[in-house]
């Protein structure tokens, strides 16, 4: 939003964190406060299913890149690569801004502005640690092309925001697609993963959270040309996600609902309904948001670039547990910290009441309870 005013600085715990280093201009903490989704989230369905838990859409389906190679690289079939890929070669845009490894730090991210799917070999896979692809919009709206943007379900919400009190930003960013989320795990959390494997940081030239298959390994190149890795088990489930920040426990929308077109693994599971890590070719879910969304898909499958195929969204619930426990408990953890005084966003449009219903009394206490427990803690 003030780009001189406001920079975006790594700090101590992992995390990077807006840091003013000159004066707001008069009416700024107004302006942030209308757009920031740390602050709050709006969402307003534009016709099509509004759904309960996983908000509005128009379209649901599984599919991947017909493209081998990009259905190998993505973390999960590699549809979002061809999406990008479909809105580039058809002209609907002319540059993307999307996230890929940092120079100087391979776990760590850089925003970039890519007009080649070529470049696409680079960015593809999910990347699990901090990035602000807004840090990009000042450039992009110097630039004068247009621009598809691909970001967090967060960073999506905030650039909707933005958008409707902007004319020049709507007018340059026509497109914004986005994925499901579970939470940002600070820098501290790669460094986890590369103690795990007894690799030391200055040793590593590239580093893969995923990607090059499904659900991919955590993968350290070192100089020597040798590898490490694990399993996506390991490095989410036992690292990763314990590095999750606070705010990312709190939020109500780990699933885009403010993008146009939104990318998620597309999970199987077993006789009790749990996901399946095991190694296999990559499956997306594609859930188009908007009518621009569901075109895009529509025209990716037309070009031959992207297999689509019909999703039932029934068992959405049990392909992304940690999604849908998450907003069901969510009206519970607010309310303990309301009861402390705490800060806590400001949602509409996203159904927290009537998802929260689907916990039981006791799962809703639980959460309740342990959320008051950490907050005294902290």
């Amino acid at each position: 939003m003030f780009p001189d005013a406001i920079a975006m600085r790594m700090q101590d715990e992992g995390f990077l964190r807006p840091q003013q280093v000159a004066p707001l201009p008069v009416g700024g903490d107004d302006a942030i406060a209308a757009v920031c989704p740390g602050l709050g989230v709006t969402v307003t369905p534009s016709g099509g299913t509004d759904d309960t838990m996983w908000g509005p859409y128009r379209k649901a389906w599984s599919g991947w890149s017909t493209d081998a190679d990009q259905r190998h690289r993505g973390a999960s079939g590699g549809a979002l690569t061809a999406l990008l890929t479909h809105l580039l070669r058809a002209g609907v845009v002319q540059a993307v801004v999307q996230n890929a490894p940092a120079r100087d730090d391979p776990t760590a991210n850089r925003t970039v502005l890519t007009d080649d799917p070529a470049c696409f070999a680079t960015t593809a896979g999910s990347r699990y640690a901090p990035s602000a692809p807004l840090d990009a919009l000042p450039d992009i709206l110097a630039d004068g092309r247009r621009v598809a943007f691909v970001g967090k379900p967060c960073d999506a919400a905030a650039l909707a925001a933005i958008r409707a009190r902007d004319p020049a930003v709507a007018r340059a960013i026509p497109v914004i697609v986005s994925f499901f989320c579970a939470g940002v795990p600070s820098a501290r959390g790669a460094q986890g993963i590369l103690e795990a494997m007894d690799v030391a940081e200055r040793d590593v030239t590239a580093f893969r959270y995923r990607g090059k298959g499904w659900p991919g390994r955590a993968t350290a190149t070192l100089a020597d040309g040798t590898e490490r890795s694990m399993s996506y088990a390991d490095s989410w489930g036992d690292i990763l996600s314990k590095h999750v920040q606070h705010r990312c426990k709190i939020c109500a929308d780990g699933t885009g609902m403010a993008a146009d077109l939104v990318c998620a693994d597309a999970w199987q599971v077993d006789a009790r309904g749990y996901p399946l890590f095991e190694e296999e070719e990559g499956v997306s879910l594609i859930l188009a948001r908007t009518v621009l969304g569901e075109q895009i898909a529509q025209g990716a499958k037309a070009a031959g670039r992207l297999h689509l195929g019909p999703f039932d969204m029934d068992t959405l619930g049990a392909i992304q547990p940690g999604q849908r426990n998450r907003r069901r408990a969510l009206r519970a953890r607010l309310a303990a910290l309301c009861l402390l005084g705490r800060p806590v966003p400001r949602y509409h449009g996203l159904h927290i009441r009537a998802v929260s219903r689907q916990n039981g009394l006791r799962v809703n206490l639980r959460n309740f309870v342990g959320t008051l427990r950490r907050a005294l803690r902290s």
